[in-house]
């Protein structure tokens, strides 16, 4: 039963954020593509603002970070160097019936195997053939499939090639991080950047997947947040447990409740990792799975791609003179599942007034609308003039202000409940006389009266 609860919260808020204006499928009007979809207006809106508290928790608020934003396209040489195209890819298997192809490690993990994409063909294939009478294909229904093999997710394109013989493709990037190193050196000899010291960039991804699923959690086009913080070697440790700290604290500070997440550290390590953690959500539908990866990826990027390119990527310290390769200490999250973790943790159902509601209990900095400007009546002209002025006053000053005069008051309410505005100000007949308007609380529905001229200094207190 408890599972059918959560599959029905995930249902309830895949409408929600179609009827809201936050996701919608991509190329819909076409019937859609599995995996691609487009953030609506409040979705937009959400999405900046957790970027937003993103730059400022790794960035703005620190001194040892700092911003770049790398193209899209690189030299295919870099994903040979970072071993992308030797070894970025997921096994699959395929129903001798139907064709349909499941995701090998996925499938033995629902079943309690351990197993995953960094083992070998041969190691999985073992678990897979003990266990091939318990896995079943989840659309004919059979359990005769092929055996598993690896299926690699970089997304191929011909950026300047018009032979059509696409023998040495560029690739779209199958994660945004790689842009950090190649511009190390840049920030080294351009900034007074010392290490230790970390480089932050909000990017594209692309990934071929064979079964997205799960709406925002696995997509074919994404957006990641990566930090990597440059240390000396073997002086990791302590700056390691202070990031995954600081990565947990900021997921708190997005309203998440401490009991929705918890830390899983990897058990299988891709050979040049010491160390990798994830931070996992209480996702609807999913359980526990993955939001963000924290890890120890000690010299192997940048020595890698010091040999692939032939440019000296190491570091000289200015003080004592020595010269090595840095470490790297990473952190790596998909926006659109920060995305959905905040959306589920934020989505409720209550009664208000004799009435059930659904509302997003959004935290105020996150919340794609700070405070709605309601006129009582929307043919009163003197009534409509006057919630315009008090709507211009607030919209100044914080811009994510919105104005509606669309259907009855309690209408306009659960509208606004629905995409998480904190506040309503309702402009009615009093305060033609007295100048006051009433304002109505989100989360416990009660409403108070406030002169005119008090609102923004109110609101300054309540929107933080």
């Amino acid at each position: 039963m408890e599972n059918d609860n959560r599959d029905n919260k995930m249902e309830k808020i895949v409408s929600l954020c179609k009827r809201r204006g936050f996701v919608y499928q991509g190329s819909e009007i076409y019937g859609g593509m599995a995996g691609l979809y487009d953030f609506g207006p409040y979705g937009t809106e959400l999405l900046f603002n957790i970027k937003a508290s993103w730059w400022n928790a790794n960035v703005n608020t620190r001194e040892d970070y700092v911003k770049i934003d790398s193209a899209i396209f690189k030299d295919p040489r870099v994903w040979e160097a970072s071993g992308h195209i030797g070894s970025f890819s997921d096994p699959l298997a395929e129903c001798k019936k139907c064709n349909t192809r499941i995701r090998v490690d996925k499938e033995l993990a629902k079943i309690g195997e351990k197993a995953d994409e960094k083992m070998s063909e041969e190691e999985l294939n073992k678990v897979f053939d003990a266990n091939r009478d318990r896995i079943v294909c989840p659309k004919c229904g059979k359990k005769d499939f092929s055996v598993a093999r690896a299926f690699n997710l970089l997304v191929k394109s011909n950026l300047g090639d018009f032979t059509n013989d696409n023998n040495n493709p560029t690739y779209l990037p199958g994660e945004a991080s790689q842009g950090i190193y190649l511009n190390f050196k840049n920030v080294i000899d351009t900034t007074r950047m010392r290490v230790p010291f970390g480089i932050a960039q909000i990017g594209k991804a692309f990934r071929n997947e064979i079964s997205p699923r799960s709406f925002l959690f696995r997509t074919r086009e994404l957006e990641q947040a990566d930090t990597q913080y440059f240390v000396r070697p073997n002086e990791n440790k302590e700056a390691y447990e202070r990031i995954k700290k600081d990565r947990f604290d900021w997921y708190l500070s997005l309203g998440i409740k401490e009991e929705n997440l918890r830390f899983k550290q990897h058990e299988n390590l891709v050979f040049y990792a010491s160390d990798a953690w994830d931070i996992e959500y209480n996702y609807p539908s999913l359980g526990f799975d993955e939001v963000e990866g924290i890890h120890d990826r000690t010299d192997y990027d940048l020595t890698q791609h010091s040999k692939h390119s032939g440019t000296d990527l190491s570091y000289t310290d200015p003080y004592t003179g020595e010269k090595y390769i840095p470490w790297i200490l990473e952190t790596s999250m998909g926006i659109g599942r920060v995305f959905l973790a905040v959306i589920s943790e934020a989505y409720d159902e209550d009664e208000l007034g004799g009435e059930k509601r659904t509302v997003l209990r959004l935290p105020s900095h996150l919340a794609p609308v700070k405070v709605a400007v309601f006129p009582l009546l929307k043919n009163k002209p003197e009534l409509v003039a006057k919630a315009r002025e008090v709507y211009g006053m607030l919209k100044k000053e914080f811009g994510a202000v919105e104005f509606d005069d669309n259907g009855n008051i309690g209408k306009r309410y659960r509208r606004q409940d629905e995409i998480g505005t904190p506040a309503c100000v309702t402009v009615d007949f009093d305060t033609l006389e007295g100048d006051t308007v009433t304002i109505r609380n989100r989360d416990s529905g009660e409403q108070e009266r406030l002169p005119v001229n008090e609102l923004v200094k109110y609101f300054r207190s309540l929107l933080g």
